[in-house]
């Protein structure tokens, strides 16, 4: 009798990460921290060395009818750096893989690749290597990015303490909304090729989808204010499964307040138009790439210095749970509805 088959979608990419690395044995002594956070962490020479990968598949994580060729190798760059500076650390060299069909020029990946040097020279790191091939179809991207940091300075996701408070960098859920915008006109394109886009100038919210940035200023102001987060990651797949993520991995519990998310008016107007609740957008949206992570209590005062980070909640004993405090008072169980790979 054959054994009944498991899909892939059935575990979800977390749970698909988890079986597939649960017997990994640690061989040699450089390796600090393995699968399970940001980045990987290996000590070499005094500084100990931060290594990320992220592959990018048309279709899956892109769409090249709205996505500019240049605007995807910048932010193909800038989202491997942001887990670097997840992990506390600073990136200084990165490799490029691609895997491109016939139906790409060589002036289409020479866009592609002014847009992966145009984030090497914002974020001062080396393109050192990398590899292409041939696809069948569509277009395949894969980053390594490498990075330095103090020794024992980098911030893992499951070193938080109970009564840290939670902060998160710049605003939340435009990237979705700009997501919204631009797959409601391509579908309208679709039906009608004679109409032009309607964008509704709505630059920033396309900007964070297109062309988001990493948060270097955020672990330089940490660094500046002496504040050393006690765990941290990036928010590529929406606050609250970020928030969850540090929940379950440090053993805690949280109250996350619903008006102290930072939402941008663009991003709220946007919501509205759509008949959205900008909330869920932020909760659930993805691809902000800002910075998500818990101070002690004590670093308070330094925080609010910077206009940049707001304070969202605190976390809690894990028997109290992961819940959000709405404007209305009412107390409604954290879930996660984040971007799932898997999920098509």
């Amino acid at each position: 009798m054959s054994e009944e088959r498991t899909e892939i979608n059935s575990l979800g990419e977390f749970g698909l990460i988890e079986l597939l690395t649960k017997n990994i044995e640690i061989q040699q002594a450089s390796t600090i921290l393995g699968v399970g956070d940001d980045a990987a962490v290996i000590d070499h020479f005094g500084r100990q060395t931060v290594v990320s990968t992220d592959m990018l598949v048309e279709g899956i994580h892109f769409d090249l009818m709205y996505t500019p060729l240049k605007h995807l190798g910048y932010k193909s760059v800038v989202v491997n750096l942001s887990d670097i500076y997840a992990m506390n650390a600073t990136p200084t060299q990165i490799t490029v893989s691609i895997a491109f069909s016939n139906r790409f020029s060589v002036d289409a990946l020479s866009e592609f690749y002014e847009g992966v040097y145009a984030a090497c020279e914002k974020y001062g790191v080396d393109l050192i290597g990398g590899d292409t091939s041939s696809s069948n179809k569509g277009f395949i991207i894969s980053v390594t990015a490498i990075g330095e940091v103090a020794p024992d300075t980098f911030v893992k996701r499951s070193t938080a303490q109970k009564g840290d408070l939670l902060c998160v960098s710049g605003d939340l859920g435009a990237a979705f909304l700009g997501l919204t915008l631009l797959e409601r006109e391509k579908k309208i394109y679709l039906e009608s090729p004679q109409l032009q886009p309607d964008l509704e100038n709505q630059t920033y919210i396309i900007g964070r989808l297109l062309k988001p940035e990493a948060r270097r200023d955020i672990i330089e102001f940490l660094q500046q204010q002496d504040i050393q987060p006690t765990s941290m990651m990036d928010v590529s797949d929406g606050l609250s499964s970020e928030i969850l993520h540090i929940c379950k991995q440090s053993n805690l519990g949280v109250r996350l307040y619903e008006e102290k998310i930072p939402i941008a008016n663009e991003t709220k107007e946007q919501a509205l138009k759509f008949s959205l609740d900008p909330t869920a957008a932020a909760l659930s949206g993805g691809e902000d790439y800002e910075l998500l992570f818990t101070i002690k209590q004590e670093d308070h005062d330094k925080i609010v210095l910077s206009e940049q980070i707001s304070v969202i909640g605190y976390m809690t004993d894990i028997s109290e749970g992961a819940h959000i405090f709405t404007k209305g008072g009412n107390k409604f169980k954290l879930v996660s509805q984040g971007w799932n790979a898997f999920q098509q």
